[in-house]
């Protein structure tokens, strides 16, 4: 669990530039970079959006923020403007998570972010270590789409870990380098 909250967190949000009141975007350009900033909500419901695909070894039992050590997880879970589950769909983040640490907190982290927003299309990949109990950042590591040459960071943080679905708060600052600019795609 505890990795697959880590991986929801991940990318797990790349979606929405204008959406409702309680997700803000913003654009700048400062030092001749392209900056976006917005924020998105991740909700992950074990054995729905996400699975235990290997059991691991040592350490606490599966429960809404800890599994065991060494444990594989895989999610697809929806990307939304606000925490409620009913709000416009975004995105989606899918990825894997396995447990790396002995309290089965802690998890190594990959997904990728499908995001549909108003004035952006494509997708964000992001790598990390995720804490499945405190805010994480999440390097971005590429994009495709609008997203293409994106750098930045997506952290996650935990809204509500009580019941079957989990909702993290996915916040993204992704800034793309001048280069980026000049490069046409068909």
């Amino acid at each position: 669990m505890a990795a697959l909250q880590a991986l929801a967190i991940l990318l797990f949000a790349l979606l929405s530039f204008e959406v409702s009141t309680t997700t803000s975007t913003s654009h700048h350009h400062k030092n001749g970079l392209k900056s976006l900033h917005f924020t998105l909500f991740q909700h992950e419901t074990i054995n729905k959006t996400g699975y235990i695909i290997v059991n691991g070894v040592t350490g606490p039992a599966v429960g809404q923020t800890t599994t065991p050590f060494g444990t594989l997880f895989a999610f697809e879970d929806p990307l939304t403007e606000t925490a409620n589950r009913s709000s416009k769909l975004v995105g989606i983040a899918e990825g894997t998570s396995i447990t790396s640490g002995l309290d089965g907190l802690r998890a190594i982290s990959i997904a990728k972010i499908t995001l549909r927003l108003k004035n952006h299309k494509g997708s964000i990949s992001i790598v990390g270590g995720t804490h499945n109990i405190k805010p994480s950042d999440h390097p971005v590591v590429g994009g495709t789409g609008d997203f293409l040459f994106v750098q930045g960071i997506v952290t996650s943080s935990p809204v509500d870990l009580e019941g079957i679905t989990v909702v993290y708060k996915i916040k993204f600052n992704l800034y793309w380098p001048p280069y980026a600019a000049q490069v046409s795609l068909s």
